[in-house]
């Protein structure tokens, strides 16, 4: 028989990376929100999930069995061929931990594959992480990177992340950059997937005494960050990069890619257009139709983003605690390391004495 596992038990095995995820929810429920790492075995598709809905809500609970039982038993050899290629121990969870994770726990184990299931679910899940994110304090030292936009903010953090540093991605974990054009080229993940890839991070990073992460303001694209970040931002070592502004404009073509998503820049721009002078609006979108780009964001950097962030940097009490003026990204990642690492040595002679 199968065996209940708690979130907190869940938690432990996560830890240890000893048990893989199994959602057995449709695919459109595993494509809104899931544990992150779980694979998807859904249990029915969208539509047999939506008949057997329809025949509960409608017919009769015994109905909706019925015609579940008639589904499964068609497609249950391939099904539980599926969960046999999967080395790894399982568990499987479905909503709330009702009946379609019982009902696969409950076949696999009459099949001989053992399967833990998560009692609650994803409900369960979602819960916790909720629940932690709003009880979790961090005790870290934050250095909170910031500049104007295309200063290859995003880029440095990502290099730095590749070699190692303990670096909260915020906008790679909300898919969207920040901006009217944030979303271009890009998946934007709701609020539930956030949160879960966040609590992912932070728990990796529990250990290190300090993390990085950008300037975001409260709200990147559709998701709003959680306080305990946002805490941490006020209290942090902030680093200022400046760069040429040729470099920014290299950096904003090389991130957006205008020509594989020029409709889609042209929409957002549009939405902003009234807010620039109009010559200067008209210039940039003759630019963006005659795919000179890099004029365009050349003009949008001088005429918008830049005064835009320079008034909202002076709404904000931070204070800046290192200026980092590069030639290039690559330039500006040394000497953020180099920033680092004199901060962390100064933190260790303090806390020796």
């Amino acid at each position: 028989m199968f065996q209940d596992i708690t979130i907190e038990e869940w938690s432990a095995y996560r830890d240890r990376k000893e048990l893989i995820m199994i959602d057995v929810r449709s695919p459109s429920e595993y494509a809104d929100a899931t544990i992150p790492g779980s694979l998807n075995i859904p249990l029915f598709d969208d539509q047999e999930r939506a008949e057997i809905g329809t025949l509960y809500k409608q017919v009769s609970v015994q109905a909706a069995k019925e015609r579940g039982l008639e589904i499964v038993s068609a497609k249950l050899p391939a099904f539980i061929k599926q969960f046999a290629e999967i080395p790894q121990n399982k568990s499987v969870f479905c909503w709330r931990g009702g009946m379609r994770s019982k009902t696969t726990a409950t076949l696999l184990s009459l099949m001989g594959i053992h399967a833990y299931r998560l009692t609650g679910g994803y409900r369960a899940y979602r819960q916790w992480v909720v629940e932690q994110l709003n009880t979790l304090q961090l005790d870290q030292q934050a250095f909170v990177i910031h500049g104007n936009t295309g200063s290859g903010k995003t880029a440095i953090l990502r290099k730095l992340k590749e070699k190692g540093y303990p670096v909260l991605d915020l906008e790679g974990l909300a898919g969207h950059r920040g901006s009217i054009f944030g979303e271009i080229g890009l998946k934007a993940h709701n609020q539930k997937t956030f949160d879960a890839l966040l609590m992912d991070d932070l728990r990796t990073y529990s250990e290190p005494a300090y993390m990085l992460f950008e300037a975001e303001s409260r709200r990147i694209g559709k998701i709003t960050l959680p306080d305990l970040i946002m805490d941490r931002r006020a209290s942090g070592h902030h680093i200022q990069i400046e760069l040429p502004l040729e470099a920014r404009v290299r950096q904003i073509i090389e991130d957006y890619k205008p020509w594989e998503n020029a409709e889609a820049c042209m929409r957002a721009f549009k939405q902003i257009k009234s807010r620039i002078h109009t010559p200067i609006a008209a210039e940039i979108e003759s630019c963006l139709m005659n795919e000179q780009y890099a004029a365009a964001v050349e003009l949008l950097l001088v005429h918008y983003y830049d005064p835009m962030y320079s008034h909202s940097s002076s709404t904000h009490e931070e204070k800046i605690t290192s200026y980092v003026k590069a030639a290039s990204v690559d330039d500006a990642m040394t000497q953020i390391e180099g920033i680092i690492s004199e901060a962390m040595s100064v933190q260790l002679q303090l806390n020796e004495k």
